[in-house]
């Protein structure tokens, strides 16, 4: 596979437009985010850290949803971790790579429970499996791909031992988007995640085929997803910068 561009389109007469409709309420990101962990104490029962998980997703969709805007969303912990891990998202076509970059993804686990913000979606698991509780924003429709996934750009403490006290995690956007249209191919999306059979049930239902691939060969799957026929591609750089404050 070449490489042909990393961060961006590279291909000649791509530009930059502005995307309007449905491509608007996507975003996609990719940024290399370090470790960054917060850490609160003591394992809680199952009914509790599974309504812990419940609220942290929709922490998660709030703080990592597609609209282009400056908030903040605090996420508030008894207990578990919250940890940035890098994931990265690929877009290709029958040559090889055409946009590629290295995605955050948010990750909080307590007793079992694992919550993940990752390419748009949230993704909930424990040891039954896992399922998207929050879908992604990449889709066909009308002969194109809407492709979007929230930039997630991490500032923080590398690392935060709290010994038990309540945490609040503070998710701080600071949106900025690029738009580019990509002209018309047979595009596959790699999305490299821990939880590949939510993925491949998310991209099903969107009428794609897909294949699991260690596309950069660290260990980690990703779930590539084909759609039948040439597309032309809305592309959406959505930066999300995450100031993550830790506060008892």
């Amino acid at each position: 596979m070449s490489d042909r561009a990393t961060g961006g389109p590279g291909r000649n007469g791509r530009a930059q437009t502005a995307v309007v409709g449905v491509a608007i309420l996507l975003g996609v990101t990719v940024i290399a985010v370090g470790g960054l962990t917060a850490t609160a104490g003591s394992i809680v029962e199952d009914g509790a850290a599974s309504a812990a998980a419940t609220r942290v997703g929709d922490d998660f969709e709030t703080a990592l949803g597609p609209a282009p805007r400056e908030r903040a969303t605090t996420v508030e912990l008894a207990a578990g971790t919250i940890q940035v891990v890098n994931r990265s998202v690929w877009l290709l076509d029958d040559d090889g790579v055409v946009w590629a970059g290295h995605a955050g993804a948010v990750v909080y686990t307590d007793d079992g429970q694992r919550v993940t913000g990752f390419a748009g979606a949230v993704v909930r698991s424990d040891e039954r499996g896992g399922r998207m509780i929050a879908p992604s924003r990449i889709a066909p429709a009308d002969g194109t791909l809407f492709v979007g996934v929230p930039v997630l750009n991490a500032s923080g403490a590398d690392g935060v031992a709290t010994g038990g006290h309540r945490l609040a995690v503070t998710l701080r956007s600071d949106a900025r988007t690029d738009r580019v249209d990509l002209p018309a191919s047979s595009y596959r999306v790699a999305v490299e995640t821990e939880t590949p059979a939510a993925w491949e049930r998310h991209f099903r239902e969107r009428g794609a085929t897909t294949t699991r691939r260690d596309v950069d060969g660290d260990g980690v799957p990703s779930v590539v997803a084909s759609f039948e026929g040439e597309r032309t591609v809305h592309l959406l750089v959505h930066d999300v910068r995450l100031d993550v404050g830790v506060s008892r």
